[in-house]
């Protein structure tokens, strides 16, 4: 693990990745940055603001900044918004700067740890568990091109994610994971 320059959590919006990258943050003793609440702390407001003044597109220059300098840093476990892997730089600074861990969460346990959320932008309007299945669709196969680890998130505690990828970063060379 100590070879690694850094870890970057990808996957869908509720799969976890702030809370597991908190721990594992600090099970490796390194820091913890969220590209979200980086953005947010740089702006002084939300996501869904953002959102509402800027567009998707707007979000997504900003995040491309914070993933591009982030992504720089040595010893850091990076959290990623679900859409980070969309613009082609994102995933080529994750792939080429450290480990790319994709934590896995079905859309069914993606509607239920996120139903009470009210910032999430792309929920806002509509069935919000057709827009999971669209966004799974489409974001899915991108996950799984980058990731080096992939992990299954569904029905397990952070504490359990947390160390099934320490676990496979012991194990692993640095070889495409599953």
């Amino acid at each position: 693990m100590s070879t690694q320059q850094s870890i970057f959590l990808v996957g869908p919006m509720g799969a976890g990745k702030s809370a597991v990258g908190r721990r594992l943050a600090a099970n490796l003793d390194w820091e913890f940055c969220d590209s979200d609440a980086m953005i947010e702390s740089r702006t002084g407001v939300d996501i869904a603001y953002i959102f509402d003044k800027e567009g998707e597109a707007g979000f997504r220059r900003r995040e491309q900044q914070v993933i591009n300098e982030f992504t720089a840093q040595k010893h850091i476990v990076l959290a990623t918004g679900g859409g980070a892997i969309l613009a082609v730089e994102n995933r080529k600074c994750l792939v080429s700067r450290g480990m790319v861990v994709y934590l896995y969460a079905s859309v069914e346990q993606q509607f239920k740890r996120t139903r009470h959320g009210k910032e999430r932008p792309l929920l806002k309007d509509g069935n919000r568990r057709k827009i999971l299945e669209g966004l799974m669709k489409d974001r899915d196969p991108l996950y799984r091109e980058i990731a080096d680890i992939l992990v299954e998130t569904d029905g397990q505690t952070v504490a359990a994610v947390t160390a099934a990828i320490c676990d496979r970063l012991k194990s692993s060379s640095g070889g495409s994971g599953e």
